[in-house]
């Protein structure tokens, strides 16, 4: 049992040394990005009441929700989504204000997947919202804002797949399918398996008219640069949709205002991208880069939520894995450096008050310093390993003098 107690669960991790340096370095590079952009910080509760994540919110799956009851017998969530916590907020300490809202945050979210190929069910997240503003250029500001910080941490070569939940949802409003059979061919488009969408279609005819099955028979594949979209025959189709035709009059009009920022070209767009949270209506988007197969950006619109918690209000945000990005980073030999000078002052017995006061100096100057005064240590710290944390070594030797 003892040996049992010093491993952790499935799903979750120590990080620590070198690791767990590079990760805080991490974090604050891209929190201090975030404020320059003027988003304030926010910070929400690591577990709310069930209610605010339920299945209506169109959150994460209930059966990945870590559930548990306090003692008056409320159902209560670890949190898996930062995004309905902070819709809450806005709706309660924010009611009367007109004015755009920026919030930025950083915390961990928790989510009971099926654990393969070592994903994690504990992640770190930083990232920011941006309520009360509908416009495009809040859209395009998110996703500037997103190339900027993967951008900051270091990386060169990656893409954001961009979309619009609001094409695939103006097809679907032509047509008389159930929700389940919606569910359904969402999922085989979403794997972009053109088979099984082409066998659905082929079993629901009389449900699907003949200009939305061009256009669903299209989507899984429906994926490049916007002058590959608009060069698709099939594409034609959307203008007779008013739903979809306006989802992609909005792409273009991003697209337009992403060039004037100068980052379109980490820009990809892809009508078959409809993502697995159920509260986004127009923008959606996943960063991707090589290294790791899961995304280590997303985001999208999300302009009903909000309203969920009494505050009608149109919003769309960007969250970056921490985890996902180190881990990218560190397999394209990008891992960012801490940059600090940690030194270790080994000061004899008789030399304490000039160890202290050295470390003081150190400190004052910015540079993390470690004291240890040499008497049952000192065998351990000739051993080099003993060291290998610490950029330098200073020896404080009898007569207040330093080696």
């Amino acid at each position: 049992m003892q040996s049992q107690l010093l491993h952790t669960p499935e799903g979750v991790r120590d990080i620590y040394g070198t690791e767990g340096a590079r990760k805080h370095h991490l974090e604050q590079l891209l929190y201090e990005r975030l404020h320059l952009g003027g988003y304030q910080y926010i910070q929400t509760p690591g577990f709310e009441f069930f209610d605010v994540f339920r299945k209506e919110r169109g959150t994460v799956p209930m059966q990945e929700m870590y559930r548990f009851f306090d003692r008056e017998g409320n159902t209560l969530v670890l949190r898996p989504d930062f995004t309905p916590s902070i819709a809450r907020c806005a709706a309660k300490y924010y009611r009367e204000e007109k004015v755009p809202l920026r919030f930025c945050y950083q915390g961990n979210t928790y989510v009971n997947n099926s654990s393969y190929q070592g994903k994690l069910k504990e992640t770190t997240q930083i990232g920011v919202e941006l309520l009360q503003d509908g416009s495009a250029y809040a859209d395009a500001e998110l996703l500037a804002l997103a190339v900027e910080v993967l951008c900051q941490a270091g990386l060169e070569d990656f893409q954001l797949e961009v979309g619009n939940a609001g094409f695939f949802a103006g097809i679907i409003a032509e047509t008389s399918l159930s929700e389940e059979a919606v569910l359904e061919l969402r999922t085989f488009i979403e794997d972009k398996y053109s088979y099984g969408v082409d066998s659905f279609l082929a079993e629901h005819t009389e449900e699907i008219p003949e200009g939305c099955q061009r256009l669903l028979h299209l989507l899984p594949e429906c994926f490049g640069s916007m002058e590959d979209l608009q060069a698709l025959p099939a594409l034609a189709e959307a203008e007779r949709l008013s739903g979809a035709k306006q989802a992609l009059l909005r792409l273009q009009e991003i697209e337009r205002i992403l060039s004037l920022y100068g980052c379109s070209g980490y820009i990809t767009y892809d009508l078959g991208m409809l993502g697995k949270l159920n509260y986004y209506t127009g923008l959606i988007f996943r960063g991707y880069t090589y290294g790791t197969g899961e995304a280590i950006a997303s985001g999208g619109r999300y302009d009903h939520l909000a309203g969920q918690f009494g505050k009608d209000i149109p919003a769309v945000g960007m969250a970056v894995n921490i985890d996902l990005l180190l881990l990218a980073l560190a397999r394209q030999k990008m891992a960012p450096s801490p940059g600090e000078e940690r030194v270790l002052v080994l000061a004899a017995p008789a030399c304490e008050a000039e160890g202290i006061r050295r470390v003081q100096a150190l400190r004052a100057a910015g540079i993390p310093a470690v004291l240890q005064i040499e008497e049952e240590k000192a065998a351990v710290f000739q051993d080099e390993t003993a060291c290998r944390e610490f950029a330098r070594v200073e020896r404080i030797v009898k007569g207040g003098g330093s080696e």
